[in-house]
């Protein structure tokens, strides 16, 4: 299902969402389209809106400063762009660097993205340990980046250039 940016009345990225919810938003005139998937539209009997790829809220929504990015196994796979950190080929698994059986926690600079194979080779031992070296090293990405991140990519470079300007 496509993910759409969600921005608030300030253009400041609050979340991500479904199309389907997007598209609720905007039909209840809570939210207005920023930038749309050309070409494509959702048609009904009564309704002609262009597919969202970005929306505005209509009002601002005064949310907690949020300093850090929420972890998540789907956020570090996005995050790594499903990249292997240790072979560079499709990564479907987690693996953490230092591992939970020696106190490694689920974080964002303990966990990287990981094909099955490496991820069970390593198995409970650090990188050092098993032989073997990251190719990148973990990081955190800021709340806007993960949000963006999960959007796909390429499409910051397809977003218009206020968007691309975005705080980090």
């Amino acid at each position: 299902m496509r993910e759409t940016l969600v921005l608030n009345a300030s253009f400041e990225p609050l979340s991500t969402v479904s199309l389907r919810r997007a598209v609720v938003l905007v039909m209840q005139d809570k939210a207005v389209v920023e930038n749309a998937h050309p070409g494509l539209r959702i048609r009904a009997a009564s309704v002609d809106v262009p597919v969202p790829r970005v929306i505005r809220l209509s009002r601002y929504v005064r949310v907690p400063f949020r300093r850090r990015a929420p972890w998540s196994r789907r956020g570090v796979l996005v995050r790594d762009q499903h990249r292997c950190a240790y072979c560079g080929r499709r990564a479907t698994t987690v693996d953490h660097v230092v591992p939970r059986a020696q106190g490694g926690a689920d974080t964002w600079l303990n966990t990287v993205a990981s094909c099955a194979e490496d991820n069970h080779r390593k198995a409970d031992r650090t990188p050092e340990q098993a032989g073997m070296r990251l190719l990148r090293k973990p990081f955190e990405p800021t709340p806007a980046d993960a949000m963006l991140s999960a959007l796909g990519v390429s499409v910051r470079e397809e977003l218009p250039d206020w968007l691309r300007a975005l705080p980090a």
